[in-house]
């Protein structure tokens, strides 16, 4: 019995780390697909200004709300290739309409996997155009395997992390942040 208990107690804790490599790990930490987008990002040692951003913005119950949203999310080395000072006269008070507008222009309304954008930009002879919840436009693209995005601006942003699913959407980690016009 006593070894019938043992074995229990291993094969458990073996098929929780199991379990557990089955979720994405986004800036250090383990990322739950039961979980919305704002309590999984703000876990992420990556995404610490994207947070702060979205809290500025008045973004949080949004983000936690049903969905789907598909979330291009910027890490903080993206948000540093910002010219200096950028992100903090961004989150000022003043600024709410303006950080607003860049953040919600990283927001597709529905839930879009890596690949149903690369589904698209094969129907797209190359491209694929993806409406933002800012009103704007990005323009995916492949290079080679990897998703690229180009911004209104002509900026090009890369999804470097895929698919990061919640409950209410999916999260694509990006190497740079997207800017509309």
């Amino acid at each position: 019995m006593r070894l019938f208990k043992a074995f229990s107690v291993v094969a458990f804790t073996a098929a929780t780390v199991v379990l557990a490599a089955k979720n994405p790990m986004v800036g250090g930490k383990e990322m739950f697909p039961n979980k919305n987008i704002i309590e999984n990002a703000v876990n992420s040692a990556d995404h610490t200004t994207l947070v702060a951003a979205v809290k500025a913005a008045g973004l949080v119950e949004t983000l936690q709300g049903p969905g789907p949203f598909t979330v291009f999310a910027p890490t903080n080395a993206a948000f540093a290739k910002l010219p200096a000072g950028t992100v903090e006269t961004l989150v000022k008070p003043e600024n709410k309409a303006t950080l607003t507008k860049i953040l919600t222009y990283h927001v597709v309304a529905g839930r879009l996997s890596a690949a149903d954008i690369k589904k698209m930009i094969k129907e797209g002879n190359g491209k694929a155009e993806l409406k933002t919840v800012s009103g704007g436009t990005l323009t995916a693209m492949l290079k080679g395997s990897m998703i690229e995005l180009k911004d209104d601006k002509g900026g090009i942003s890369t999804i470097t992390q895929a698919n990061v699913f919640q409950s209410n959407g999916v999260i694509h980690v990006v190497d740079s942040v997207l800017l509309p016009n």
